[in-house]
């Protein structure tokens, strides 16, 4: 009997320590999925690359589901850290209960897309119309952030999700990003007012083009020639759509460049703020910080003419209820489609990623054509298709470049 007892002490010390090792392995694992770039999100500054793996699908494939029933009980909390806890009334360790998101992965991802692709139409689409009886760029993006400010406020009162603190260090490093996210979205938005929502598309088209000379000339980082040369016709086909675009003038333009630059600036400082926050919390706080800076020149430039015949004429037009509400639903339009945009980036690869962004911007441009009948040349609507190839070619670049890196260290 005693040697019974002392085998039976020595064999579950042995389990214990080997459940030491794989308990370290996986804080690892966990650790590295947890931290994450401040991105943009047309850029995919934000992207967690590849699949994560499933802890449970590690632990199934273990040797400790080979220990007694005593001895899975230990178990119980990692499974349960890991989001996935032993299925009831189950005899076989490894088994888990699998969620839906789980079980079809692919089906929620194209979900995410086409939500991500549905809101940024009908954003774009409900945008212009307001700015044609109410041209206030300034004020209207002030209600874009303001609006998801609220969402984001009530969100957190209920706990959905849960407030992650900020202190003063991660608060210095969001303030330049939010500045810039800020600038680049009233520039947008002026853009917006001014010419053809496709057209603005168009022009943004060359955002890539910034960002790879501002890695190059202002971060110091080598640029491949193939990416130089995969953004000329990105180049040549802006200029051949700007050049015949019957909706150009200049404030259209240059605001869509300023748009272009201050996006960039963003993916820099992006870069120096890295964060294990979540993205629905750290999109909150930049829209936050953005609105505070959004509101100053929103009353210093528009203020005045608003208060004197802005808001009169444009509840003359479609009436106070109208006005409203439609102020409302493209705000919330605005900040449903970029927090759905942050959380589809997080579920696949940078080349998919690359590749979505661009069939984006297609869906855009080509249903702004079809609802606001947006007569085109024919030199515009083969620069534009020709800029949009080139933007794919150089996100299809990029993304193999970027996954290259990733997997070499390995």
């Amino acid at each position: 009997m005693e040697s019974r007892v002392l085998s039976g002490a020595t064999a579950m010390s042995a389990g214990l320590i080997r459940l030491r090792k794989p308990t370290r392995e996986f804080s690892t694992i966990a650790s590295f999925k947890s931290t994450k770039s401040i991105g943009d999100v047309g850029g995919g500054g934000n992207l967690i690359w590849g699949r994560q793996l499933r802890p449970a699908l590690l632990l199934e494939k273990s040797p400790m589901i080979k220990i007694s029933s005593g001895k899975r009980e230990i178990l119980k909390p990692i499974l349960a850290a890991a989001s996935s806890s032993p299925a009831e009334g189950s005899d076989s360790a490894g088994e888990a209960k699998v969620g839906f998101m789980e079980k079809y992965p692919a089906l929620v991802t194209g979900f995410f897309f086409f939500m991500w692709y549905f809101l940024n139409v009908i954003f774009n689409i409900l945008n212009k119309k307001i700015y044609n009886y109410f041209p206030y760029p300034y004020f209207v993006s002030v209600v874009h952030l303001f609006v998801g400010v609220v969402y984001c406020l009530v969100s957190w009162s209920v706990g959905l999700p849960k407030r992650a603190p900020m202190d003063s260090k991660q608060l210095k490093l969001l303030i330049p990003v939010a500045v810039c996210h800020a600038l680049g979205h009233v520039t947008s938005n002026v853009s917006f007012a001014a010419v053809a929502v496709s057209f603005t598309h168009t022009i943004k088209a060359l955002e890539p083009f910034f960002n790879a000379s501002a890695s190059q000339f202002i971060l110091g980082q080598s640029i491949p020639i193939t990416l130089w040369l995969s953004l000329a016709p990105v180049v040549l086909g802006v200029s051949m759509a700007s050049l015949t675009e019957l909706s150009f003038n200049w404030l259209g333009f240059i605001s869509a460049m300023i748009s272009n630059i201050s996006f960039t600036y963003r993916s820099i400082y992006s870069k120096k703020a890295m964060t294990d926050m979540d993205s629905t919390n750290l999109y909150a706080y930049i829209s936050i910080i953005a609105l505070i800076v959004c509101i100053p020149p929103a009353i210093l430039i528009e203020g005045p003419q608003l208060l004197k015949h802005g808001f009169s004429d444009a509840i003359a037009k479609v009436g106070l209820v109208k006005f409203i509400s439609d102020l409302f639903w493209v705000g919330m339009f605005y900040h449903l489609y970029n927090q759905l945009a942050t959380n589809t980036l997080e579920r696949v690869a940078p080349l998919t990623h690359a590749v979505g962004n661009v069939l984006k911007r297609v869906f855009v441009i080509g249903f702004s054509i079809i609802v606001f009948g947006n007569k085109i040349s024919l030199q515009t609507g083969i620069g534009t298709s020709i800029a949009i190839a080139g933007v794919a070619l150089y996100s299809y670049i990029k993304a193999k470049i970027e996954e290259e890196k990733r997997v070499r260290p390995l």
